[in-house]
Order: C-alpha cells, then structure tokens, then sequence
C-alpha cells in the first residue's frame, strides 16, 4: 500500500504580506504599509536581523502583560493606525480585509491560511454542484469564509464571538460580497443540531483553537472534543460531492495525529493531504504556523 507523504505547505500569492524575520520567540512581518513586531512561541531560533533594525523598522510593538502568555498591549509609533485595510489578489480571488490591533497580539488574519483559500476556491468551482453549500467552524474573521463566497458557494460562518461575527461582515462588506449566513454559536451544539435536522454540506471547513468558550460559556478543550466534533461533522458531510479541510494550531498536535482522528472519523473519502503550513522569512527560515488535513471528491 503507498504511504502517503507529509507535505509542507506555504501560500504563494500574497502581494501585501511579508514575514521579514523570525526568532528569539518574535516575528518581524509586513501587514500592507505597516511593520509589526509580536509574539511567536514557535520561532525558537536566532533572528537573522539585529534588535536595533527590529527596533527601527516596527511600527507597532506587542508587549505582553506581565504572567500572560496572550494578552498584552500596542505599543505605537507616530503615524501607526490601530485598524486599516488590506488586500488579498491572485487569480481567483479578490479580498479585502480589515486588520486592527487587539490586546491578544492578533491582528484580525492569518497569513498562511492563504493556502486552504485556494484549496476551497479550486473545490468549490470544480464541484458539480450548481452552489455548493459549505459551513465554516471556529471562523474567526472569515478568511476562508469570504474566498468560498467568492467562489459561488453558499455560506454558513459559526463563530461563538459576537465581536468576531461583526468583523467578518466587515470584510465581506470590503469585498463587495454579500449574503453569508452569520451563526453566533458553540460549534459542536451548531453541528449536532445539524445533524438531527439532517442538513449536508458539500464543504467543511475546521479551524479550532486548543482552548475557547461557547456563547453560554460552553467550554472548548481541542484534545478532549475534537474527536467527537469529527465524528458528528462526518454525519453532515455530503457523501458524494465533499470538501473538508481541519486546520489546528496547537503546539501539541502534530500532523499524524490529526491524520489518525480524520481517517477513524471519514473511512469513504478521497484524495487526502495532510502536513504542515509555514510562512518562510525574507532569510529563509520557515515558521511553522500550523498542521492540516483535507480530501475532497474532485
């Protein structure tokens, strides 16, 4: 039987992106007109560049709180904006996104999710299905959702955080879409109702966090629910046209891992992937930024 290979994996279009350096548990990355200097607990390595460039360059500085290992505040130079927009073009695609400053060192995007973009954006249009419904779990500010739309799908976005759902129409908005289903809710009771009322989708989308809380504070633990979370999306996955792509940053997780729980959850599925996303700095260093697994029948 042939084993299939582990594939690293890292966006290719990105025109207003760019990941200067890495190192010293920082990254140094160019978001449109702006440097940003923040947090990277994966960049155990040295920095190519030396502190005084770092220093010159970053127009915004994330300071973590003392004893936190997320939350923290900007520190701003003269001229910086807390929120601007930025867009994402290739081919296919033409996105616009809002980015702002939050106090947990994120800025309201993933860059090296780029890659699962045009993966949905080529399923999506090759899928013989006239408009393909597809749900997005734990999405954030909709990247993935926003490039599906584009593509012609039909969208369902569920995210627990009201905030986030805003932003997200907010980019949709800037990207002159329109018509996304917005969900505020816990994504593992959004998928069992689902599947009660016996709704399919042809694409899935998963991009769960180690830890989260529900709307009603339900709690989220990666290690002890994705299992379940898998085994129920599997009932409302479409059995002959079908998409799915699980993306998981978490230190704890490596791509067999995820390789073991999507093959004990989807036994008929084709053409599967599975590795890791990086983003590679302007010295070649890669940053490791999370693992994946996707199938799809086309």
């Amino acid at each position: 039987m042939q084993q299939e290979s582990i594939k690293l994996e890292t966006p290719q279009f990105w025109k207003e992106y760019q990941l200067i350096d890495s190192g010293g548990f920082e990254k140094l990355e160019k978001f449109g007109k702006y440097i940003l200097r923040r947090p990277e607990p994966q960049a155990a390595w040295d920095k190519s560049l030396p502190e005084n460039e770092w220093e010159r360059t970053a127009n915004a500085t994330f300071k973590k709180d003392k004893g936190s290992q997320e939350k923290g505040e900007w520190i701003l130079k003269k001229g910086m904006e807390e929120r601007w927009f930025m867009p994402y073009k290739t081919a296919a695609l033409d996105l616009s996104f809002k980015l702002a400053l939050s106090s947990f060192k994120h800025v309201g995007i993933f860059p090296e999710q780029a890659s699962n973009w045009e993966f949905i954006v080529e399923k999506v249009k090759k899928m013989p299905v006239k408009t393909p419904k597809v749900l997005n779990l734990f999405a954030y500010t909709g990247g993935a959702s926003i490039a599906a739309k584009q593509a012609g799908a039909d969208i369902t976005h569920v995210d627990s955080i009201k905030q986030v759902i805003s932003w997200s129409r907010e980019n949709m908005e800037a990207s002159n879409l329109e018509n996304i289903r917005w969900v505020v809710e816990d994504a593992l009771k959004f998928v069992k109702r689902e599947a009660k009322r016996g709704n399919v989708y042809q694409g899935i989308i998963l991009d769960p966090p180690a830890y989260g809380r529900g709307p009603d504070g339900e709690k989220w633990i990666l290690e002890e629910q994705i299992n379940e979370l898998l085994k129920t999306v599997a009932q409302i996955l479409d059995k002959e046209n079908y998409f799915l792509i699980l993306n998981m940053y978490s230190m704890g997780f490596s791509s067999l891992i995820v390789e073991n729980l999507v093959k004990c959850s989807f036994t008929q599925t084709q053409n599967h992937e599975f590795g890791e996303l990086y983003l590679q700095d302007t010295f070649q260093k890669k940053l490791p930024l999370g693992v994946f697994y996707r199938f799809a029948s086309v």
